[in-house]
């Protein structure tokens, strides 16, 4: 039977991988985009024709091109050099405050230049809504091409490929603009041949606040007093890094922002002293971000990004310097595209701003409105091939559609051909001798413009690709049989688990009703699927595991009193309890004579400490999305002392070093081995805490070089310990061997047997040292904040694991190994992660890590948001070693059963209906207005939990076989003296 279920297991994940990947490659593909650079045929009216991305005019040297394109612009271009600075992470409402109101006087001190420049009406500043998913390198892409990415791009973005689309730079760079770029190398990875120069610092060590900055402003005077550049792009890091690691408050955040404002004051004032009133100053940030300091959803701090121009189209005698200005981040493509004489970029849904063309005439104004709407219907036509132009205009009659529109088509026809018409009737009236009237004209025709690009610009940034339906449909039912094949492989688990006489006993107290626990947890995982298709539920799933953690805990809770209190040692159960711990039989839980009232008093303590955990757990982080903003406890102690931060960081290690040690004094074998990983982890704990109280933040320092030292020699100590404890465990343990009497006559070595005792004290071992590491682990890479709620989560699977082991009569192993499944969910969420890619702790992922490496960071990534779940998955290694193996004879078949069956298939399961039935809802919900904001990072989380519970299976299953697998080839007596065995003492 095992052989069968191994299969049947196989085949599942096989298949849900298949599937997985199938669906993936069809729901998410790159954006279809036009093809090909813009060019002279930008300046005339689109055919109504089908699109052509294959026919180019012959290629014109640059300074040929720059006056054939202000010939067919019919207006020069305003400015003749670009300064582009990109503050990353900047919110718009540092500098341009939000609501109608200024920022509070702590920010608008902290950049005194700047706000001067919006006080006398020489800058202009946009609140720039920033498309998700807000990470650097897909904003850069929509800031120059005026395009929004697909969703993948968050992927992306820590493996930046050469940016081949239409965009502003290569634009310029064609018509003979000389390019510089000091900062983030995302600009080199885009734009590999491109600049002149160039100077580029890695954007994702977000443990250094000083040196990029530093990086790029050491350029600063040479480039300023160059004239030799037409375009210089400035990328600064070092707010972006700020907020990682202490959030939008952190102490250095205003700092730094004077930073900002300097280069701001040195750019603008170079540019006033040598008289270049053709430069603009260009100020924008990608991102915004959260309260933490992290980015990558789509809440409103996350996707308020600044786009601010400084230059002398955009000076005005009044204004209001602190209106909510908004605008969209691609728009700035086109805005700037027409600003320096250019073709806008051919997949730019963007909207030109109107504010930065005050110096035009008003027929300039709708030149460059005419000029956008033949851009966008360019872009529509190639969704909509039907659509034209000219059936929409009637040009004797006016309007072709007078009636309001029904369908899309008939929408975008009656807008574009009330711009038209209008734009017409300005030209007749141009040069009247009515000038009230000329305006008028002029006017109407702006907003008419506005309202036809602002409706198709909306309706292209929501068009969804057409899914490859079938095959989407084919993923979901290589899912469907995976699910089934691991729902068929339990069915027979149940059915044909071969039991002993202790476990029939049991089993048989057990399997006389449904139990309330059994129900809550069927009904518990029922609602939960339900749950998936609803947007606010998926946005506070913490609530859910909350509910169905705190609610299972209390039900054993009311099971261990009923106990208690109906007198558990009755004769079944005390039979039941005598026949377990006679013979070879051995549970560290009981190791030591324990009467009938503390082991209730036990199971009482060891249920009340989940109970009790979980409850404090809950209140550290508040919310999850929507509900954030309000008090907790992790925000109590970010604004008290750091001392008080630190003490905790301390206790927390302390405490779990003492629990260690304690567990290690349950084994009966003193080996060297035994006492080495016990130094080991005293050296580890060691680290940790000099780690905690090394990691000051320290303005004059970028890296803190010693910190990063201790991360590495904790890493190396933590892998050496944990593959030596690994190899030699089951080594190190006697495997007590019985001569018996041969098999048969003609067989002439005796039969060997091995007692429980070799394997469970060598899994347990392993285990306990699993757990313990991983937490050490998590708590140097975790933020300070979490130290808590990690110990916290650390004794909630102890003491699970203890009141499992206590009494095997009120629980089956499945309602157990669920148990502990669901504490590590809700222990997931509160430590703060949610299904936002806000979320993920970015900076702990460069602690002891020098320069950045996609790899090595993906991985402390990982580890860090699935810190909770591979917890559990890892104190489950200690779970399986309290299960009895009372019959050595069919050892191989009751390891199978009893250690690895149920704790890898249910987990499995469990996945398996969670991805199978959210992905049914990403594939109703496709069309959904949060289908790329809500569902989709949903969708990115469960595929990566798939992942975690690969590898916590992988660890329970591998453990123990290699761990059997040893102790059987040891049984079979190998050679192997007696003074061999005893050595391994």
């Amino acid at each position: 039977m095992g052989a069968a279920v191994a299969g049947w297991t196989v085949a599942a994940v096989l298949l849900q991988v298949a599937g997985l990947s199938l669906f993936l490659y069809g729901f998410f593909p790159v954006k279809p985009t036009l093809r090909g650079f813009s060019g002279p045929e930008s300046y005339r009216m689109p055919s109504c024709g089908p699109v052509s991305a294959g026919e180019q005019e012959p290629a014109l040297p640059p300074d040929q091109l720059r006056s054939l394109y202000r010939e067919l612009a019919e207006m020069p271009p305003v400015y003749d050099r670009l300064v582009l600075m990109v503050i990353d992470g900047l919110p718009a409402e540092f500098v341009l405050g939000k609501g109608g109101k200024p920022p509070s006087k702590e920010l608008m001190e902290s950049m005194p230049y700047t706000q001067s420049l919006l006080a006398g009406c020489q800058a202009a500043g946009y609140h720039a809504k920033a498309a998700p998913p807000t990470v650097t390198m897909p904003r850069l892409k929509a800031m120059v091409s005026g395009a929004i990415g697909g969703f993948l791009d968050v992927a992306f973005n820590f493996n930046t490929q050469a940016f081949l689309e239409d965009n502003l730079l290569d634009q310029l760079h064609m018509i003979g603009h000389k390019l510089v770029m000091l900062g983030d190398d995302t600009w080199i990875k885009l734009f590999p041949t491109l600049f002149a120069r160039q100077d580029g610092v890695s954007s994702f060590y977000v443990r250094d606040t000083v040196e990029v900055d530093f990086n790029v402003s050491r350029h600063l005077e040479f480039e300023l007093a160059a004239k030799d550049w037409s375009v210089l792009v400035l990328h600064y890091l070092g707010l972006d890094h700020v907020g990682h690691i202490g959030g939008r408050r952190s102490v250095l955040m205003t700092q730094k922002m004077k930073e900002m404002d300097d280069v701001i004051r040195k750019v603008h004032s170079a540019s006033l002293q040598d008289n270049l009133e053709r430069t603009l100053l260009v100020v924008v940030s990608d991102h915004g971000m959260t309260e933490g300091g992290n980015h990558g959803g789509s809440s409103y701090e996350e996707t308020d990004s600044l786009a601010l121009f400084i230059g002398h189209s955009v000076e005005r005698p009044h204004c209001s310097p602190y209106d909510q200005n908004e605008a969209l981040q691609v728009d700035l493509a086109p805005t700037l595209a027409l600003l320096f004489g250019i073709p806008i970029p051919k997949n730019n849904i963007g909207v030109l701003l109107p504010e930065v063309f005050n110096s035009l005439t008003d027929n300039q104004k709708l030149r460059t409105l005419e000029l956008n709407s033949w851009q966008i219907l360019r872009l529509l036509q190639a969704q909509m091939p039907a659509f034209c132009l000219e059936d929409c205009i009637n040009w004797e009659g006016g309007l072709g559609i007078v009636v309001h529109p029904e369908s899309t088509e008939k929408k975008f026809c009656h807008l574009l051909s009330k711009a038209f018409v209008s734009h017409q009737s300005s030209r007749l009236h141009q040069g009247s001798n009515f000038m009230s009237a000329e305006a008028q004209y002029v006017g109407t025709s702006v907003e008419n413009y506005y309202g036809f690009l602002r409706y198709a610009s909306e309706w292209l940034s929501h068009r969804a690709t057409d899914k490859p339906f079938y095959l989407l449909i084919s993923a979901i039912l290589l899912m469907i049989m995976s699910c089934l094949f691991l729902m068929g492989a339990v069915s027979r688990l149940f059915k044909g688990q071969s039991l002993s006489q202790t476990d029939l006993l049991t089993e048989s107290y057990l399997d006389q009703r449904w139990h309330l626990d059994e129900v809550f947890i069927l009904t518990g995982i029922l609602l939960y699927v339900i749950s998936l298709g609803s947007s606010s539920f998926v946005e506070e799933e913490q609530y859910t595991w909350n509910f169905l953690t705190s609610t299972l805990y209390l039900i054993f809770l009311i099971k261990t009193v009923q106990a208690m209190l109906k007198g558990s040692n009755s004769v079944l159960v005390h039979r039941a309890e005598e026949k377990r711990f006679d013979g070879n039989n051995f549970s560290y839980a009981s190791s030591y004579e324990l009467t009938p009232g503390k082991r209730d008093g036990y199971k009482l303590c060891t249920i009340l400490i989940v109970l009790v955990a979980g409850r404090v757990i809950r209140a550290w982080h508040q919310g999850g999305i929507n509900w954030v903003h309000f008090p907790d406890i992790s925000k109590l102690l970010a604004q008290a002392d750091s001392s008080i931060v630190k003490s905790l960081q301390t206790v927390s290690v302390l405490a779990v070093v003492a629990l260690y040690s304690v567990s290690l004094m349950l084994l009966r074998a003193r080996s060297k081995v035994v006492i080495g990983v016990w130094l080991s982890h005293i050296y580890c704990g060691l680290l940790v805490l000099l780690h905690i109280w090394e990691n000051q933040i320290n303005t004059s320092l970028p890296i803190n070089h010693s910190t990063t030292s201790i991360a590495r020699l904790f890493y190396g100590t933590a892998s050496v310990s944990i593959s030596a404890t690994i190899l030699a465990s089951p080594w190190i343990f006697p495997a007590y061997y019985t001569e018996t009497k041969p098999a048969s006559s003609s067989d002439s070595n005796p039969v060997k047997d091995i007692d429980s005792h070799g394997i469970s004290d060598s899994v347990f071992l392993t285990g306990m040292t699993y757990t313990v590491f991983w937490c050490l682990l998590q708590l140097l890479l975790q933020q300070p904040i979490n130290a808590i709620p990690l110990l916290l989560i650390f004794l909630q699977t102890v003491s699970s694991i203890a009141h499992f082991s206590l009494d095997k009569t009120l629980h089956k192993q499945w309602v157990q190994v669920i148990a502990m499944q669901f504490l590590g969910m809700a222990g997931h969420f509160g430590l703060g992660n949610t299904n936002s890619l806000a979320s993920i702790d970015v900076a702990g992922a460069f602690i002891g890590i020098s320069s950045y490496s996609t790899v090595l960071s993906g991985v402390l990534m990982f580890i860090i948001t699935y810190g909770s779940p591979l917890m559990l998955y890892l104190g489950m290694v200690v779970y399986i070693s309290m299960k009895d193996i009372s019959t050595p004879q069919q050892l191989w078949s009751y390891v199978l059963d009893k250690m690895i069956t149920m704790p890898c298939l249910l987990p499995l399961l469990i996945n398996s209906v969670a991805l199978t039935s959210y992905t049914i809802v990403l594939l109703l919900m496709r069309n959904h207005l949060f289908v790329w904001s809500v569902f989709s990072p949903k969708y990115l989380y469960v595929c990566a939990a798939t992942v975690c519970t690969y590898v916590g299976v992988f660890l329970i299953a591998t453990t123990a076989v290699y761990t059997c697998a040893v102790l059987t080839f040891r049984a079979r007596g190998t050679g192997m003296s007696p003074i061999d065995r005893i050595m391994v003492y």
